[in-house]
């Protein structure tokens, strides 16, 4: 009788992927790992050994990533990060509104199902997976439907972390541009720092600011949900982060905090960045790709077009 001694990632010792887990994750805090090269060890990671446990994996993410724009807070003056930001606030209004109708409509024209369509829509037009959660159970979105629009967001999401600096140096585009227009046109907040933080200081500052200036337009947007989904009584989920994060600015704006505290705090951030973008990228497993399927990852994209051109008309000709 003849053995098979293949092995997949379904045969792989639990305990061997938590070390190599464990092992790249350590690898992050090392200055030679960038954010886009964490995403991608992650992407590999899960999609040739698998993540030991998804949920943790996923909750990893989520605080780390929280906890790293309160600590980039401290590096930041409230003053001039409201003057690098003030630029987009009226964009904002715009861009948010206009790609949430062209997404309902694109996606009853295209024959997606009317909850995925807009929760594609409002992970486009605001901050991605957190807007997605947010809007998800006001919707009543089934878990296929969560799947389907969370694996189209975060795809995209992905890719923007490794295309944005390089289109914006082919571009041309100055620090403050590019802040801008990666705050506008890229989903997540997780990739909107981690690709300000490739470009440079000023772009992280102005795209950290407007980003989740924009973030804050989840709790309109849950409001307005609400009635469109005629979901009375629902709880509406507001990102306490931000608060957190303007406070920290406010602090290092008006309390004489020591130089040498505040900037390691800010480097620690950044290294918990890159950290969480390496959860991101494991999180993209086979079953998430697979999950986006054709119709909504067309739409997703379409929508990405419309609301990356824009911005970039904006910023150039604004």
């Amino acid at each position: 009788m003849k053995l098979d001694y293949k092995l997949n990632r379904h045969t792989l010792p639990h305990n061997f992927r938590w070390f190599a887990y464990a092992l790249v994750a350590i690898l992050c805090f090392f200055p030679f790992i960038t954010a886009p090269i964490a995403l991608f060890l992650g992407l590999v990671l899960t999609l040739t050994l698998g993540i030991p446990d998804p949920g943790i994996n996923k909750k990893a993410s989520k605080y780390l990533l929280q906890i790293s724009v309160v600590g980039l807070g401290f590096g930041m003056n409230l003053i001039d990060s409201l003057q690098a930001g003030s630029e987009g606030m009226l964009f904002t209004l715009v861009s948010v509104t206009g790609v949430l109708f062209a997404g309902v409509l694109a996606g009853k024209w295209m024959g997606v199902d009317k909850v995925p369509s807009y929760l594609i829509a409002s992970g486009t037009a605001i901050c991605g997976g957190s807007a997605i959660a947010a809007v998800g159970p006001i919707a009543k979105a089934n878990e296929s439907e969560m799947s389907v629009s969370l694996a189209t967001i975060f795809i995209l999401n992905a890719i923007a972390l490794f295309i944005f600096p390089a289109m914006g140096h082919w571009l041309g585009l100055s620090q403050q541009q590019f802040g801008l227009w990666a705050a506008i046109a890229i989903h997540d907040t997780s990739s909107v720092v981690g690709a300000g933080a490739t470009y440079g200081e000023e772009a992280l500052l102005v795209a950290t600011t407007v980003k989740l200036t924009r973030a804050l337009w989840i709790i309109p947007l849950s409001v307005f949900s609400i009635f469109y989904f005629n979901a009375r009584g629902e709880k509406i989920s507001v990102p306490w982060f931000i608060f957190l994060f303007i406070a920290a600015m406010l602090m290092n704006t008006y309390l004489p905090l020591p130089a040498l505290l505040t900037s390691n705090i800010v480097v620690v951030a950044k290294k918990l960045l890159t950290l969480t973008l390496f959860f991101i990228g494991a999180g993209l497993s086979r079953e998430t790709l697979r999950a986006a399927g054709f119709r909504p990852l067309i739409l997703g994209i379409s929508l990405w077009l419309m609301i990356g051109l824009m911005s970039l008309g904006f910023i150039y000709f604004g």
